[in-house]
């Protein structure tokens, strides 16, 4: 055995210590195929408001310009599936799965520290940086040339086994280890569940999303108000949107996760429409403390409380 392979063995027994699902790795090098459709997809503004999607053109497609001499880029999976759902039928005010719990942000990122420190216990020094949805990362992209799973419709990564309710974390490393197979199949067929679910109709071509229609950008990243044609669309979401998550054949495969930080708050855990409506900002600083859900404010998420009940006719 070779020492890249080697190498490619301790990433992947760490990565398991520490509650990764998959771990998969791809030689870190300028992702070619992804220039014209990242340039395209900026070309019709699919990216709302979300301004800084377009900065770190170079960065974002060329891991080596983030980590000087990266040599690998390790990709993740993180589970976050609970066990138990908050209420999801068509009249409950919905949470997004992923930020039921603790931001993830924060968690992950503590993980990736450690696997950084236990790396570099077995090998030696190494230089590396550590991504969490943080930087000019195309994760997805690399996930799939890691061997991880495929881009489906909806332009989530999904996995064969446990569909696609995880986060995808990234170390970018100057240690050279062996690449996986990247997945080049596709195992969405002729499927269009995501597709024909979206009531925003934001998913406007098999693996390209109108972020600026998502529901998700539209609660979370939009600053300004929602556009009045969304009124009557948003399924009650107030915080994310996970329809074309819940909609995914795949996503059949889902198992609930081990980490109790993603546990959700007892209180939110209790929480009723009525809660959810009549909620002080001092409750939201309660609950959502360490929640992902600080990033669209107490006034954000009043406006898309308030948003939801247009288009509803009076009781």
């Amino acid at each position: 055995m070779n020492s890249a392979e080697k190498h490619a063995q301790t990433l992947k027994a760490i990565a398991q210590r520490l509650g990764f699902d998959f771990c998969g790795i791809a030689k870190a090098e300028f992702l070619e195929d992804e220039a014209p459709r990242l340039e395209n997809w900026l070309h019709r503004n699919y990216q709302g408001e979300m301004g800084y999607l377009a900065n770190h053109f170079d960065k974002r497609l060329d891991p080596t310009l983030l980590v000087p001499g990266a040599k690998t880029v390790v990709s993740l999976i993180y589970n976050y599936y609970p066990e138990k759902k908050l209420p999801e039928d068509p009249n409950s005010i919905k949470l997004a799965k992923y930020a039921y719990g603790e931001d993830y942000h924060f968690v992950i990122k503590e993980k990736l520290k450690t696997f950084l420190e236990m790396l570099r216990e077995e090998i030696g020094e190494i230089d590396g940086r550590a991504f969490v949805d943080s930087a000019p990362v195309m994760e997805r992209q690399w996930a799939q040339k890691a061997g991880l799973g495929w881009l489906g419709k909806n332009s989530l990564l999904l996995n064969r086994k446990m569909g696609s309710f995880f986060f995808l974390a990234e170390l970018i490393i100057d240690l050279e280890a062996e690449p996986d197979a990247p997945l080049t199949k596709d195992f969405c067929g002729t499927c269009t569940a995501c597709i024909d679910a979206c009531p925003t109709e934001a998913i406007v071509q098999p693996g390209v999303v109108d972020g600026s229609r998502c529901i998700s950008y539209l609660t979370i990243e939009l600053k300004d108000s929602i556009p009045s044609e969304f009124a009557g669309k948003m399924e009650n979401w107030a915080f994310g949107c996970d329809i074309c998550q819940d909609v995914c054949p795949w996503n059949r495969f889902s198992k609930p996760n081990r980490e109790q930080a993603f546990q959700p708050h007892p209180e939110l855990a209790e929480f009723t429409n009525r809660d959810w409506e009549e909620m002080t900002e001092e409750t939201f600083r309660k609950v959502f403390k360490k929640s992902a859900l600080k990033r669209t404010k107490y006034s954000g998420l009043r406006r898309n409380l308030e948003f939801l009940k247009l288009g509803k006719p009076e009781k």
